[in-house]
This record gives C-alpha cells, structure tokens and sequence, in this order.
C-alpha cells in the first residue's frame, strides 16, 4: 500500500494528460545514467500509466492516489522515454518512436534490425546532443504481441515474409498506433522535431496528430543473411522509405 506522505513526495513528478476518452499518468524524469558505446551519458526517464476508465475527466492527482493504492502493476506493459539535453526547449531535437523488440532489443537477435536501430538512434542523439527514444511497449511484432509474434517467426521459417505471416494469423501488416506517444511528446515539447525513422506510415500518423516534422532522419542498418528479407519486405511491402 501507498502511504500518503509517500505519495506526496512523488506526486510532484506527476502529470495527467488527456487523450480523447483516456488519461494518461506520465512521472518523471527520473535521472538515469546510460552507457552509450562505453560512455555514461545523463538521460532522463520517463514512463506512463494508461488510467482507462479508473480516472473520469477532471481528475486531480488525489484520484490517483486512491486508483495506484495497493495495487501493483507488474501484470501491465508501460512504455517509457529517455530524454537527452534540453527537450523542451532547444531548436534540434532529435526523436525515435521504437516499438518493443524482445527478441532484437533484449537478446540480440539478428533476425530484425530493431536492436542495432535502438543502439543508432541513442547514439545520434547523443551526438547531436538532444532529443527523446519513445519506447513503446505494446508494440511487438507490429502490434500483434510476443506469443503471435513467435508464431509468425515459426511461418516465417515455412517461407512467408512478414506481412505474409501477420496476415495468415489473421492480422493486418501493422496494427500500431502512436496516439499516446504523440499525447506525451506534446507535453514534453512544443517545437518541431527531427524525426528518426524510415517508416513512411509512423510520419503519416504522427503528422495527422499534428506533430511539427523538421525533417526525416534514416535509420538503416547492416543487411546481413539474417535479415536481409526482413528489411526487403519493409521497403517492398510495407512502405519504408530505401534511403540511407
């Protein structure tokens, strides 16, 4: 349980945010230092709760005390930001929508290319010195899930492609959506953005949700036997844009 004087002492680094008929309970930043190729480099963290229907619309922060009161919330999947530099308010900010890959980002599978494109966009960043990783966790396998994403793997081995394995589980080639992450990246910053990406569908999305793109930053990795059709499928099926 949530004492009240713990909570207090949080609740400063709270933020509701509204989202159509949702409320988002963004807390941060927490300091976190990041090892970016053998240097420790000062990002901020922030994550997100999604309240559904435990918040009704003009919510204080109180209301969530009582909604996170003894309840834990290992069972759910929260995404996250990492934040380097001055976000907010520098002219160049540089910022990665990535969807979680269990298998790229933790285990270093080389069937994608998600984790070597996690490892590029932190490294730009911090290069040039600002900008945001959204890390979105209820993204894997284009939104599918990590039990459906290991049956379209199994399809895969069969000879399908990606799209082709999503669609015979019964699912379009991409189900994500980034309205939470435009939400929280709107409260975090109100000037444009370089946006890293290769997706022409993410730029669509995040345009309609009135996102200000300063430019496109690509993100291509190393073709390799292992996920040379991986990324062929990208560029011929699934619209990502052939620039390196």
């Amino acid at each position: 349980m949530i004492h009240k004087s713990t909570f207090s002492l949080v609740k400063k680094y709270m933020k509701l945010i509204t989202i159509e008929s949702k409320t988002l309970i963004l807390i941060g930043p927490v300091d976190l230092p990041i090892n970016v190729d053998g240097q420790t480099y000062p990002f901020k963290w922030y994550t997100w709760l999604t309240a559904g229907d435990n918040l009704k619309e003009g919510s204080s922060l109180e209301d969530v005390y009582t909604m996170l009161e003894g309840a834990p919330l290992a069972h759910k999947q929260l995404s996250s930001v990492l934040v380097y530099g001055d976000f907010e308010n520098q002219d160049e900010a540089y910022v990665r929508l990535h969807s979680i890959c269990h298998t790229g980002d933790v285990f270093g599978s080389e069937l994608c290319d998600c984790g070597e494109q996690f490892k590029a966009a932190r490294r730009l960043i911090v290069q040039e010195g600002c900008g945001a990783i959204f890390y979105l966790a209820d993204q894997e396998g284009r939104g599918i899930g990590l039990y459906q994403k290991a049956m379209a793997y199994l399809l895969q081995k069969q000879g399908l492609d990606t799209v082709e394995a999503n669609r015979a589980l019964g699912f379009e080639d991409d189900l994500r959506s980034y309205n939470e992450a435009i939400s929280v990246l709107k409260a975090l910053r109100e000037h444009p953005i370089n946006l890293i990406t290769n997706n022409s569908n993410k730029i669509e999305q995040l345009r309609k949700g009135e996102v200000q793109i300063n430019k496109r930053v690509p993100v291509w990795c190393e073709m390799t036997t292992y996920n040379s059709k991986y990324i062929q499928t990208k560029i011929e099926r699934s619209g990502h844009i052939k620039e390196y």
